[in-house]
């Protein structure tokens, strides 16, 4: 059995226990045993960062733009490998794990550009003879807490930046998948990686995420999670003088109106409310639809939804692969029938066997829905979606930002006036028009409004304002 290790301080370290990595399309495929960090090392992994930071944080953007190059294009070359290895564990599909590991290497080479493009300015004071300077500079040390259901593409959306602004790190990958964030920081390791710059730890939130969380080594917190732990981490960073930065759940909506097309709409909801298994908190799960297209688009996206072909993650055939674990199948099947208690008609939705022992489940579409279910205002993590039957556009909108969360938003219309309307007056983040909620580009800011975000937007340039901290200083020039 494979055992991978904890880095603290440029070693390989074993932990206080040991995890077991499982397949959750097969239970008897094990990864690896992974080392499980308790509460002493997280601290000493946050010492290391601390002191590698007087050096790290001065480093030029040369040394820092050749380190975040080097590791994305091993990425790139090592794609196929890394995405077998996310499908094993996490539970994608191989096409759809091949494509997040791209997307983590295209992540690296963006960044090891940013570290080249960080600029200031210099403006004239108000006061003769002064001038003023504005310039960046890095945070500090950053604590990262990252999820399952993107055990790559996020790990690398935040230890990019970081590195490129010349901040260092610790980071604590979901317990459920951790050997995705490992290879990512084998790479880095292999790519020169300084010793302390970037520490991995991991093991429960409960023992890292505490040791990490009102630190004070710690400079800031990037979390993405669940609404109830990101409130609790919020919460304490205030208190300890932490910045923090906050990616919480969605319940997003896809409007579908009158005049739209009809294929298009239905494959844009399809994409966005099913594929990834629905683990994807900018999945489609409220499906807002106007009376004069409802009863076709409902028959026509229960046909396809039944088409799909639900399976191992590693099968040639597979579209959908299996829920996380146990804990979250269950979950799924807990709201299927809280929504039909409710009083929602469901099509699809069963547990499901295959050759191998997983956690296996039929997508599920609830129709006959009002927005004030249960199924409609909590976030269930998987591969169901509800429908809502709406009179027009404007109960449609209405309906649509009628939410405590505000991640991803999208519209289905061929009217440009309504397009332009839904565009300005949506209540989220991220708005599409004729696309699925789910699935964003690595080069544009990332983030949500409401209970769905709280702090700087993640990715893109905008990472910055995160990861860096602005100094105003005057020079007297006589």
């Amino acid at each position: 059995m494979s055992q991978f290790k904890n880095l603290i301080n440029g070693e390989w370290v074993d932990g206080a226990n040991v995890s077991r990595n499982i397949n959750p399309s097969d239970i008897a495929d094990v990864v690896g045993e992974y080392a499980q960090a308790d509460a002493a090392q997280a601290r000493t992994a946050v010492q290391a960062a601390r002191q590698a930071f007087k050096t790290w944080s001065l480093s030029g953007p040369q040394q820092r733009f050749d380190l975040l190059d080097r590791a994305g294009t091993a990425i790139l070359a090592r794609k196929e490998e890394l995405g077998r290895l996310l499908a094993r564990e996490e539970g994608k599909t191989l096409p759809e794990a091949i494509g997040e590991a791209g997307r983590a290497g295209q992540i690296f080479k963006f960044f090891a550009g940013e570290a080249l493009r960080l600029g200031g300015e210099t403006v004239p004071s108000v006061r003769p003879g002064l001038s003023v300077e504005m310039t960046r500079e890095p945070v500090g040390v950053i604590g990262m807490i990252t999820p399952w259901n993107f055990p790559i593409a996020i790990p690398a959306w935040k230890i990019a930046p970081a590195l490129a602004y010349g901040n260092t790190v610790v980071i604590k990958p979901a317990d459920l998948v951790p050997g995705s964030t490992w290879a990512l920081v084998d790479i880095l390791v292999e790519a020169g990686l300084p010793a302390g710059v970037l520490n991995l730890v991991m093991g429960r939130g409960s023992v890292i995420g505490d040791a990490l969380v009102g630190a004070p080594d710690v400079d800031a917190i990037s979390f993405t999670g669940s609404v109830a732990t990101g409130r609790s981490i919020g919460a304490k960073c205030f208190a300890a003088g932490q910045k923090v930065q906050l990616e919480m759940g969605g319940k997003n909506p896809m409007v579908v109106i009158d005049d739209a097309d009809l294929n298009l709409a239905v494959d844009a909801c399809l994409n966005g409310a099913f594929f990834s298994t629905g683990q994807r908190c900018t999945a489609s799960s409220r499906l807002i639809v106007t009376a004069g297209i409802h009863d076709k688009f409902v028959a026509t996206l229960g046909e396809k939804m039944r088409a799909l072909r639900v399976g191992h993650a590693l099968g040639a055939d597979t579209q959908i692969g299996p829920v996380v674990d146990a804990k979250q199948l269950k979950q799924d099947l807990d709201y299927i029938g809280i929504a039909r208690e409710e009083g929602g008609t469901v099509l699809g939705g069963e547990e499901l066997k295959r050759d191998t022992e997983g956690f296996f489940l039929a997508p599920a579409l609830v129709t006959g829905t009002s927005n004030t279910m249960r199924i409609n205002r909590e976030e269930v993590f998987g591969p169901v979606a509800s429908v809502i039957r709406v009179k027009d556009y404007d109960e449609a909108l209405a309906t649509a930002n009628d939410t405590e969360f505000g991640l991803s938003t999208g519209i289905c219309t061929t009217s440009l006036k309504y397009a332009t309307h839904f565009r300005r007056h949506a209540q989220a983040g991220m708005v599409m028009v004729n696309a699925a909620t789910a699935g964003v580009d690595y080069h544009v800011p990332f983030g949500g409004r409401k209970g769905s975000s709280y702090g700087p937007r993640e990715q893109g340039s905008y990472a910055r304002e995160f990861y860096t901290t602005v100094k105003t200083a005057y020079v007297n020039a006589g």
